[in-house]
């Protein structure tokens, strides 16, 4: 049985909190989520952590009510603070995920969490990766959940990867009988399909946890060996046997995980790759691939609601498209020849200029249209300029190819970064 102790020494070793001070936990009041919540309660102060509660209603059952009553009491006597969102619409199991990490992430933005922290266990990432195997997943994303990674302006952490269910203290919780139900495919995986394996190989959870370890190494592996390989380059890119060409493919795409491209367009690219001709066309979900003889890229395309498209909120971990260029807002990013520092990791607007916009140069605050005219910049790329703009300061400005930054954050502590492909 997991002690506090087991989980607080478990999350000082992996340092899932050194960064952070303010921790929302996503709480639906089963078992999982109330032992995470209790572990983290009496671990707040050796952690120096504040939490709050997250909860979402779905309205899917007669408990439901009881289960948002009872955690607000419970937070409200705990001195925590307490958010709930009401899901409303068809429920399915995507748009109630998406509604969850969605109200989670305007909690964390507007109030200033930086961690977000969930209950996925071992026995929820055994599931996942027999789910993903069942749907003929890619290997790359038979590696299971990940225990942290960014979201919204911080993290989302796991840290109760490692524990299998059973191992939980029994304490209150409510159940949620439609887990017993199998209607879903997770369901019948947990109900049914592990069940009859176990009488096969009674180790079958263990065998399929060490298959997603090894998947991680894996492609760990191959990023190391191809992590010298200009990817875009179409030149360097058609040197190569064509197992590298497949996995260095597969890595630029990880780029964008709501392509959502089929193995047939997967292939028609590597072809299309390893010819000279040049290509412009769409695919799906909005994005679009381009290549000329030298290098190639994928973009998605912005909506535009007239001549100009309207400003792009870049949230970190993400990467967004303004004019001819690509933006990502993350930790590293290969494929990308140009970066600028940023003060921090919080969301950054792409946009075009605005009357009254001034910039920093040499610590004299020009307006934007006498820096124009300084350096010589004509009107029709006057109105492509775009604006780099974070916590409501003008962090660089992006003009006829060149990046002009803002040059007091040259002497401030840099915390992030945001890299930029001209396209």
């Amino acid at each position: 049985m997991i002690k506090p102790i087991d989980f607080l020494n478990h999350v000082q070793k992996k340092q899932f909190f050194s960064s952070h001070h303010k921790v929302l936990i996503a709480v639906s009041g089963g078992v999982d989520s109330m032992n995470l919540l209790h572990f983290l309660y009496v671990s707040r102060e050796t952690l120096k952590i504040d939490i709050a509660i997250a909860h979402v209603n779905h309205h899917q059952r007669e408990a439901s009510e009881i289960e948002e009553t009872y955690l607000k009491d419970w937070a409200d006597s705990n001195n925590l603070p307490f958010y709930v969102g009401h899901f409303k619409g068809k429920f399915t199991e995507k748009k109630a995920r998406d509604f969850r990490y969605n109200f989670f992430k305007e909690i964390m933005q507007k109030d200033g969490y930086t961690a977000l922290v969930t209950a996925h266990h071992a026995d929820d990432q055994v599931e996942t990766i027999f789910m993903r195997m069942i749907r003929g997943s890619k290997l790359r994303y038979q590696t299971g959940i990940k225990e942290k990674q960014a979201f919204a302006n911080g993290e989302l952490i796991r840290p109760l990867l490692p524990f299998s269910k059973n191992d939980f203290p029994e304490i209150f919780h409510f159940e949620d009988h439609s887990n017993q139900e199998n209607d879903y495919l997770r369901n019948r995986i947990r109900n049914r399909y592990l069940p009859e394996l176990e009488q096969e190989n009674p180790n079958i959870k263990q065998a399929l946890l060490r298959h997603g370890q090894d998947m991680v190494v894996l492609i760990e592996a191959l990023q190391d060996l191809t992590k010298d390989i200009d990817k875009q380059n179409c030149l360097v890119f058609q040197r190569q046997t064509s197992a590298v060409q497949h996995f260095l493919l597969e890595e630029y795409l990880s780029n964008f995980p709501d392509l959502q491209m089929g193995q047939s367009q997967f292939e028609q690219l590597l072809y299309n790759l390893n010819n000279s001709k040049s290509y412009d066309f769409p695919l799906t979900n909005h994005y679009r691939f381009k290549k000329n003889k030298e290098r190639y890229s994928i973009y998605k395309i912005s909506p535009e609601t007239d001549s100009h498209p309207q400003e792009v909120l870049l949230e970190y971990g993400s990467l967004v498209t303004l004019e001819n260029y690509s933006f990502s807002h993350s930790e590293a990013h290969e494929s990308y020849l140009e970066s600028i520092p940023l003060p921090s990791k919080k969301p950054v607007i792409l946009r075009h200029r605005k009357p009254g916009d001034r910039i920093l140069v040499k610590n004299i605050s020009k307006k934007l249209r006498r820096f124009f005219i300084d350096e010589k910049i004509h009107e029709e790329d006057r109105r492509r300029t775009i604006i780099v703009e974070q916590d409501n300061h003008i962090v660089a400005v992006i003009c006829q190819g060149k990046t002009y930054l803002s040059n007091p954050y040259y002497h401030d502590i840099m915390r992030g970064k945001l890299y930029i492909q001209k396209m």
